[in-house]
């Protein structure tokens, strides 16, 4: 039985996971230098991620999440991509 492959097409999203092992500015740094947040935006993503233990912090085509994730992983971060489910 083949395995059904996911498209690349439409929106991904990138889930930063909190793994306790890097500083919060280390991740707000990350996240303002790799993915363009602000600081306010990056705050707020370390402290869901904290809180959470996950947190949405990108929603982009397939390409560009790719770049993104291959970078914040070089960072030293925990980071998952998922076709993007828009959520209720």
């Amino acid at each position: 039985m083949s395995k059904k492959q996911l498209s690349t097409r439409g929106k991904w999203e990138l889930i930063l996971h909190d793994d306790n092992n890097m500083s919060f500015d280390h991740v707000i740094n990350c996240l303002i230098e790799i993915c363009g947040h602000n600081e306010f935006q990056a705050n707020q993503c370390a402290l869901i991620t904290d809180r959470n233990k996950k947190c949405s912090v990108v929603v982009d085509k397939h390409t560009m999440c790719i770049g993104l994730k291959n970078k914040l992983i070089a960072a030293g971060l925990t980071v998952t991509m998922n076709k993007y489910k828009k959520h209720v």
